[in-house]
């Protein structure tokens, strides 16, 4: 017996044997939200792997050692002088070696091999690596391209300077310019050749090749080099290391590929991988996490979606027969970086109406959404019923699970009536009397569902906007409302809702850059096809208004402006170094 509590092994054995019989073990109670049964919720004990764990893998585990031994390398040559010594007497023997198997035949092939590491060879397929994805359109990797370009010149650059090592002491018989460590054209050939296979060859098998022709390539390039006698051997095998090395953390942290995969498709839109490991790891955690059986997952509606990954899960019903769908939205690191920039965009933009403060995790950014979901719900607004969220990798990768709107359409695709036109009015005034705005108004985001108006995509919705905000709300339900019926019509409506001062604001505040892309392309089409512009024809039916500047000036602002405006002068300038024969080779 447990003496300072007074619980017998007997009893314990005891309440540990009924809970498993009863199967109250990881269970909760039985009940239904958004239509579905939920059941059986599971909570992971502490320890246990989640649906999706955040691991390194094998690439990553070898990168992770090589880096370690770079670090190790650079402080033996550089900062103990025992080791200092024996770093040269074995760079010393390894280029005699090199020395004594000279032969003028020998040597033309390794000058020939020696122009790999030329600057127009490395610049040409640079060049070409950037025009390829432009074609395309695959910015994203652009960048990415660039960003590791960049990271290896700056660094070997940098440390050439910083350690000024002079060139080995044998006969040269090659072409060199300024310090030996590391090795500038080794370093720029392997970063060229790396994100070559990152953007420019499918993963898989033919990446593999890729990725062994390259290793023959520098393999041949830094031997060609020893033989010459331009650099040591250490100078070679840290750029080795180090380049790749960049590529590789580069392109998992801002273009994985998984959420950006090699496509020649222009144009093409990245959204998450749903299948595969991501896939049972949904099926998983759905589960555990919610209580229902997800049977079926399908991409659904992304071509009007570019901050998340939404899907259909396809569920178990009642009695495990009938089936029925759940809508879900999957959220990354990718997507909360595309948060950041976005928010940091509009803020260079339009300054203070869009000073917003950026999400700290991938978790803040989906308890926000369900937040202001469940907000709007209480307000009266119609929308989807929130069925929870659901943790597929911490802090990395969460899903935010709703009710299916099944039968409904898009507004501009439906058949408008007056009785519709009311009721998205009514929904606009709704948000203004309970202080809340969507800011994201668009024919993909209101649906109608048996005659009634929904909203939907709630992500940018906020709590007490300015009122600057609940006006640009107002205009482009209007806007869209007109675009299957008619300016008078939608006007007349709205003043039964709103006053016609209201209205005055509503379009004067209203920019091309406050309608979102989808309207400002129907109304494009509209007005090239019917000679129609709708916005024009609202303000003249409105009472006179002064337009509102969307311009407001703030210390962030000014801040932000000129460190763009620096960035890109820099990234201007790198750029035309390496195209007109400058930069670290």
């Amino acid at each position: 017996m447990d003496l300072e509590r007074g619980i017998s092994v007997e009893e314990v054995e005891l309440g540990t044997r009924v809970v498993r019989e009863l199967g109250l073990v990881g269970r909760r109670r039985e009940f239904r939200v958004a239509g579905v049964r939920v059941a059986g919720r599971r909570r992971r004990p502490s320890g246990e792997k989640a649906p999706l764990p955040r691991e390194l893998r094998t690439s990553g585990r070898i990168w992770l050692v090589a880096g370690l031994i770079m670090v190790a390398i650079w402080l033996s040559l550089f900062a103990v002088p025992a080791t200092t010594n024996w770093w040269t007497r074995v760079d010393t023997d390894i280029l005699r070696w090199f020395v004594d198997l000279r032969t003028s035949a020998s040597t033309s092939i390794a000058r020939a091999i020696h122009s790999l590491g030329s600057e127009w060879f490395v610049r040409s397929l640079r060049v070409g690596t950037l025009l390829a994805l432009i074609l395309v359109r695959r910015w994203r990797h652009v960048f990415a391209v660039l960003i590791a370009i960049l990271i290896v010149a700056t660094t070997v650059d940098g440390l050439q300077q910083a350690i000024g090592r002079i060139r080995p002491g044998v006969p040269i018989i090659g072409s060199w310019k300024g310090p030996s460590h590391p090795s500038a054209p080794i370093a720029a050939l392997s970063v060229t050749l790396s994100v070559m296979a990152f953007t420019l060859v499918h993963e898989g098998k033919w990446r593999r090749v890729f990725w062994r022709l390259s290793a023959v390539a520098l393999l041949l390039l830094g031997i060609a080099r020893l033989y010459l006698g331009v650099d040591h051997p250490s100078d070679v095998l840290v750029s080795l290391i180090f380049a790749p090395a960049v590529a590789v953390v580069v392109f998992r942290l801002f273009a994985p590929e998984s959420v950006f995969p090699v496509t020649w498709k222009p144009g093409a839109t990245a959204h998450l991988d749903v299948t595969g490991a991501r896939g049972e790891a949904i099926r998983k955690a759905a589960r555990e996490q919610l209580g229902v059986e997800v049977i079926g997952i399908e991409p659904y509606g992304q071509e009007g979606s570019g901050g998340s990954t939404p899907m259909r899960l396809e569920v178990v019903g009642e009695g495990g027969e009938e089936c029925c769908y759940l809508f879900a939205k999957l959220y990354s690191q990718t997507h909360l970086r595309s948060d950041r920039w976005y928010k940091l965009g509009r803020t260079i933009l339009y300054g203070s109406l869009e000073d917003e403060v950026k999400f700290a995790s991938v978790r803040r950014l989906v308890e926000y959404e369900d937040y202001i979901q469940r907000v709007m719900r209480d307000a009266g607004i119609p929308s989807a019923e929130p069925l929870g969220l659901v943790e597929i990798t911490p802090e990395r990768e969460f899903m935010m699970v709703s009710a299916f709107l099944d039968g409904s359409e898009e507004l501009t695709k439906a058949d408008i009536d007056e009785r519709i036109i009311d009721d998205a009015l009514s929904v606009i005034r709704l948000m203004w009397d309970a202080g809340l705005a969507h800011r994201d108004i668009k024919p993909a985001n209101v649906m109608i569902r048996e005659g009634r108006v929904v909203l939907i995509d709630v992500a940018f919705g906020t709590v007490r906007p300015t009122p600057w905000r609940q006006a640009v709300d107002l205009a482009n339900m209007m806007v869209i409302l007109a675009l299957r019926t008619d300016t008078t019509m939608v006007y007349r409506r709205a003043l039964r809702q709103f006053a016609p001062e209201d209205i005055a604001e509503a379009f004067a505040a209203t920019h091309s850059i406050t309608l979102p892309s989808q309207s400002r392309s129907s109304l494009a089409l509209l007005k090239k096809e019917r000679d129609i512009d709708v916005v024009k024809e609202f303000r003249e039916l409105a009472p006179p208004a002064e337009p509102i500047s969307i311009q407001r000036w703030s210390q962030r602002r000014v801040r932000l402006t000129i460190g763009a405006v620096l960035a890109c002068l820099f990234l201007l300038v790198f750029i035309i170094s390496q195209l007109t024969g400058g930069g670290f080779l």
